[in-house]
């Protein structure tokens, strides 16, 4: 007899059932984007419209916009401003809420975190690299007690897109998350650890909301700042940011045209 899981369906059902899912067209991709900002170069580009009537709570300051691109129903979810301080809530917790409710509001067949990064020039990263990431983690969720340990890392590979990658010939790296944009020395130590080749605030926690639906993700990263460089992060990010967003949008539309009337499989 087959094993089961805790499903109640055999191991080789789910398997069937899987490959099911990644032999059918893409149809929904809902973009997970931390800041507005950075969303907005590919909002006007693919003419989305904000939706009025957000299928979130009212009590949240979550910001959808969606439209049609060619065959695809496509939808950038951005966790809006601080209700406190008017600036774009940024980091893990906003993150993992908005990619929760997005999957049960939208229902999508592939979530793409897209957004800005810091890289690291000892791992050959450079101001406005485009990088598709190939696993992630955290570096500030430090739990010295065994399989904890292993638990606050949550190293997760993302999914497999091997014809993109190869399509649009894009940088290939592993991504760290924690919740500062600066880098401690225990940060420092851990980021060398997960072997990541750039850094940012939100990724790792999509990739873990994302992994208990098992719905497909793809987190593509724009170098902003060069964080083992000579320069603040917080200088190089800000006067980076406008010229990285212009390349990130460049990227995810050939990436979306890539996309378009293929299955999973295909990527």
């Amino acid at each position: 007899m087959a094993a089961n899981n805790a499903d109640g369906f055999s191991n080789a059902s789910m398997e069937n059932l899987i490959g099911h899912v990644e032999e059918r067209p893409i149809s929904t991709i809902v973009f997970i984007v931390a800041m507005q900002k950075e969303a907005q170069p590919l909002i006007q580009r693919l003419r989305l419209v904000k939706d009025v009537n957000s299928p979130f709570p009212k009590e949240v300051a979550w910001v959808l916009f969606k439209g049609m691109y060619k065959d695809l129903n496509i939808n950038i979810v951005c966790p809006g401003k601080d209700s406190a301080l008017g600036v774009d809530s940024v980091c893990t917790v906003p993150a993992s809420l908005v990619t929760y409710a997005s999957i049960q509001a939208l229902q999508p067949d592939l979530i793409i975190n897209a957004g800005t990064a810091g890289g690291f020039q000892a791992k050959g990263a450079s101001i406005c690299d485009v990088y598709i990431v190939s696993s992630s983690a955290f570096h500030d969720r430090r739990i010295p007690v065994p399989v904890l340990d292993l638990y606050g890392v949550g190293m997760r590979k993302a999914f497999p897109t091997p014809n993109l990658i190869k399509e649009l010939n894009l940088k290939v790296g592993r991504l760290s998350t924690g919740d500062s944009m600066d880098m401690s020395p225990h940060d420092k130590d851990s980021i060398t650890a997960n072997d990541a080749t750039v850094k940012d605030m939100e990724g790792a926690a999509v990739a873990y909301v994302a992994d208990i639906f098992k719905v497909p993700t793809i987190l593509i990263k724009g170098v902003t700042d060069i964080v083992d460089g000579n320069r603040p992060t917080s200088e190089e990010f800000l006067e980076n940011l406008a010229a990285v967003t212009a390349k990130l949008d460049e990227s995810i539309t050939k990436v979306i045209d890539f996309i378009s009337g293929k299955c999973l499989s295909d990527l």
